[in-house]
C-alpha cells in the first residue's frame, strides 16, 4: 500500500479524528510509512481556528512514532497555508521544528475561503477560478518554505459548477507558470486523492496538469488522500498510481526530514 503523505486528525480545525485511529487504520491498509500533515493556516479570518499547537502536536507525534515503531515509520509533516507576506514567519517556524515534510497550500484567497460559498458571489467562475490560481502562482514564486505545492486546483472542489466547464487548457499558461516556478525552486507537486470524494472525479490537481509537470521535468510528486476521517485513508491510490504511470512515472516520493526519497511505484 503506498504511504499517505497529506492526512488530518484531530489536530486540525476540521478534524476530530485521533491520531491514533488513522494510524491503527493505516497499519490495517498494509502502509509500511505515512505521514501525518495536519493544518496550520495562520493569519487568517476564518470561523474555524485552523492554527496549530505545534509543541503539543511534536510531543505527541515523537510519543506515538516510538509507540508505532514496529508497525509504521511515521514521519511528521505539516500543511501550511501560504501567504506571501508571511514569508518571514514560515521561514522562523520551519527553523524551530524538524518537521519530515512540508505541503504548501493554497486555502485563502484574500483572507477569503473559497471552500465558502460567499468567496463565488459577484464573480463568474472562471474568474474566481482564475483569481486563485493567480494567487497560487504569487505563493509558489514567493515562497520556497514548502516541499510539494499542495492540490493545486484545490478551488474546482467548491465552485458552484465544480468541474463541469473547468477545462485545463483554458488556463495552461497560469499553470505553466506554476509548474515552471515549483521545478525552479526544486520543489514538487502532489497527487491528491480527495477530488474523487468531492464529485469532481480527478485528483487535485487532474491528470493533464500532473502529466504536463512532467512534460517539464518535474519529478518530485507525492500521494495524499487529504483525510479527515480514517475511512478516506489512502482512497483511491491504486486509481493514483496508475494515473502516475500513464503520466510518465515510475516512481512517487516520500520525505525524511525535508529530503525527497524515490520509490519505484
Amino acid at each position: 500500500m503506498l504511504p499517505d503523505y497529506h492526512f488530518h486528525t484531530i489536530f486540525s480545525g476540521d478534524s476530530e479524528t485521533p491520531v491514533r485511529a488513522q494510524l491503527d487504520r493505516a497499519a490495517a491498509l498494509g502502509m509500511k510509512s505515512l505521514c501525518v500533515t495536519d493544518h496550520h493556516d495562520y493569519d487568517v479570518d476564518s470561523a474555524i481556528d485552523f492554527t496549530l499547537d505545534i509543541n503539543r502536536y511534536f510531543e505527541t507525534m515523537i510519543r506515538l512514532k516510538e509507540e508505532y515503531k514496529n508497525q509504521l515509520d511515521l514521519r511528521i509533516g505539516i500543511e501550511l497555508g501560504l501567504q506571501t507576506h508571511l514569508k518571514k514567519y514560515f521561514k522562523e517556524l520551519l527553523s524551530s521544528y524538524p518537521f519530515d515534510y512540508v505541503i504548501g497550500s493554497t486555502h485563502f484567497i484574500g483572507r477569503k475561503d473559497p471552500a465558502y460559498p460567499v468567496f463565488f458571489e459577484g464573480k463568474k467562475e472562471e474568474e474566481a477560478y482564475l483569481q486563485y490560481f493567480q494567487v497560487t502562482l504569487d505563493n509558489v514564486k514567493q515562497l520556497d518554505t514548502y516541499d510539494t505545492a499542495g492540490h493545486l486546483d484545490y478551488i474546482i472542489r467548491y465552485g458552484p459548477n465544480k468541474a463541469e466547464h473547468y477545462r485545463y487548457d483554458s488556463y495552461r499558461d497560469i499553470f505553466d507558470e506554476i509548474l515552471k516556478a515549483v521545478i525552479a525552486h526544486g520543489k514538487g507537486i502532489e497527487c491528491n486523492t480527495a477530488g474523487f470524494r468531492k464529485g469532481i472525479h480527478q485528483p487535485n490537481p487532474g491528470r493533464e496538469i500532473i502529466k504536463r509537470y512532467r512534460e517539464l521535468g518535474g519529478e518530485i510528486i507525492t500521494i495524499g488522500s487529504d483525510a479527515h476521517i480514517p475511512e478516506d485513508l489512502g482512497a483511491d491510490f491504486q486509481t493514483a498510481r496508475e494515473i502516475l504511470i500513464s503520466c510518465g512515472f515510475s516512481y512517487y516520493t516520500e520525505f525524511k526530514q525535508r529530503k525527497p526519497e524515490f520509490r519505484p511505484l
